[in-house]
């Protein structure tokens, strides 16, 4: 139900442009990550960090692209926020005490998903470089084709990037991952 959630303002953007322009589409991303982020904050009572930093970049480059009349500006939202994820997931392998997605992986899977140390760092790289592949591919596309093949790029071809990439994940995964450790006899 989250993922549903989180798609509506791509879509919305979408359909926007389709129905309208992009300075429409823009307009309305803006609004509807804006009420995103307060309708998580009123439910839930927390917003992650990942839908604060999608929001406040959408707000920012958003409102910079209508004022200045350079939707350009706006298409790099998607490179800037995937290699921040990128530069994050990296600084992890050396700061702390577990790599960003082994941090992520463990909060959402509940101790279901047990690596070594090593595959956990490769993991991790693997993120880095998904991030800064699907970085680069936003920008080849938003500086080498139409506007109208950018809204379907940002919609289709990042998602469905992502979707690949998420299954070939599961697939490494299941081939890496150890044993669950058994429960201890004072859990039984």
């Amino acid at each position: 139900m989250q993922l549903l959630i989180d798609f509506l303002p791509i879509v919305a953007f979408v359909i926007a442009y389709w129905l309208a322009d992009i300075k429409t589409a823009i307009a309305v991303i803006m609004l509807a990550m804006t009420l995103q982020v307060l309708i998580t904050w009123a439910v839930k009572r927390t917003v992650s960090k990942m839908l604060l930093a999608s929001a406040a970049l959408v707000v920012v480059l958003g409102a910079v692209s209508l004022a200045i009349d350079n939707d350009l500006v706006f298409k790099w939202k998607p490179t800037v926020l995937n290699w921040a994820f990128g530069a994050v997931f990296l600084v992890s392998r050396y700061a702390g005490t577990k790599p960003m997605v082994q941090r992520l992986l463990e909060s959402v899977a509940k101790g279901e998903i047990n690596l070594l140390p090593r595959d956990w760092q490769r993991l991790n790289l693997m993120w880095v470089a998904f991030f800064l592949v699907s970085g680069a591919a936003n920008l080849f596309v938003a500086y080498n084709f139409s506007e109208g093949i950018w809204v379907n790029f940002k919609l289709f071809g990042l998602l469905g990037m992502t979707l690949v990439f998420v299954m070939l994940q599961a697939l490494w995964l299941s081939r890496r991952s150890l044993p669950a450790e058994p429960d201890s006899p004072a859990e039984n």
